[in-house]
């Protein structure tokens, strides 16, 4: 038995619940979504919770003590809920709570499961497309269509229903200054990248290294995405339809289910600086500084962060 085949079989249980209870919670928000339901302020930066939220955290917490009662649960509105340290579930129930509470559909479920410290499954479900991605350790990255290619050569088909119109179309060489189909890569060769941003709760809005960073990215690729969800953006670079991520004080329960989908998919991780880079959760936030992306593109993004990081510090 290959190390892949072991690791999955390692964490088939974990596996068919983690899924399972996404699912249900992905069901229960698509069913909900467009409801009228009370929402809360948390925190000094005015994010937001929903009855959603809640609702579909209880789902995902029921399924998971319930099926393992000893392993501690990290949890987006719960907390941390005791159990055995050395494995521990991270649960972000509705990633995007900010975007449905102005009736936007860009939202996900996230857990992962981390054993010493370390991600070794990642499943990430996006209720309105019912795209469901999942990785584990040595395993691959998967979506409905299969494993995701680990080359990053083109684009790998969605994991949802395809678009009204058909099949999402091949990726194909155009020039740099033609739009290309919103579900196809930028060419790896493309002067111009399209990469997500995301960055933590902590950051203040004077924050000169986290505003150097933006400037810098706006200035010098094709598009940046900030979701208000990075689960849907590590799926996306996942299945390469973005060229990078580069993350300022990440969030830790969501940032370890998603980099694995990246990591199982052939993207690499460095830091902003350009140096080694190991995923997880625990540590303070400004630990989760990064870059990732594929082989052929991570050069070019560190480069970009490498010279920001200088100038804000100079």
């Amino acid at each position: 038995m290959d190390r892949a085949t072991e690791e999955q079989t390692d964490y088939a249980a974990e596996l068919k619940v983690a899924l399972a209870a996404a699912e249900e919670a992905g069901r229960m928000l698509r069913a909900r979504f467009g409801d009228t339901w009370r929402i809360g302020v948390k925190g000094e930066d005015g994010d937001v919770v929903t009855e959603l939220d809640l609702a579909a955290e209880r789902i995902v917490l029921g399924r998971l003590r319930e099926a393992f009662p000893e392993d501690r649960v990290w949890s987006e509105e719960a907390g941390v809920l005791a159990g055995a340290a050395d494995r521990t579930w991270l649960v972000d129930p509705l990633d995007g709570s900010n975007n449905v509470a102005i009736g936007l559909p860009t939202y996900a479920v996230g857990i992962g499961l981390c054993v010493a410290g370390a991600p070794v499954l990642g499943v990430v479900h996006e209720p309105h497309t019912g795209a469901m991605w999942h990785a584990v350790r040595g395993g691959g990255t998967y979506g409905r269509g299969g494993r995701l290619g680990a080359d990053g050569e083109g684009p790998v088909l969605a994991a949802g229903p395809a678009p009204a119109a058909g099949p999402v179309p091949a990726a194909v060489p155009v020039p740099a200054a033609e739009t290309l189909p919103p579900d196809v890569a930028v060419p790896a060769s493309s002067p111009r990248l399209v990469v997500a941003w995301t960055q933590g709760h902590s950051v203040r809005k004077d924050d000169a290294l986290a505003e150097a960073l933006r400037v810098a990215l706006e200035r010098r690729t094709r598009r940046v995405l900030a979701l208000w969800a990075p689960l849907l953006g590590w799926s996306m670079l996942a299945r390469g339809t973005i060229d990078g991520f580069v993350g300022y004080c990440a969030e830790a329960v969501d940032f370890p289910p998603g980099a694995l989908l990246a990591l199982e998919a052939g993207c690499e991780f460095r830091t902003l600086e350009g140096g080694p880079f190991r995923v997880g959760f625990a540590g303070p936030d400004t630990t989760r500084c990064f870059v990732a992306g594929r082989p052929g593109v991570l050069d070019r993004l560190v480069a970009l962060t490498r010279e920001a990081v200088g100038a804000a510090v100079a």
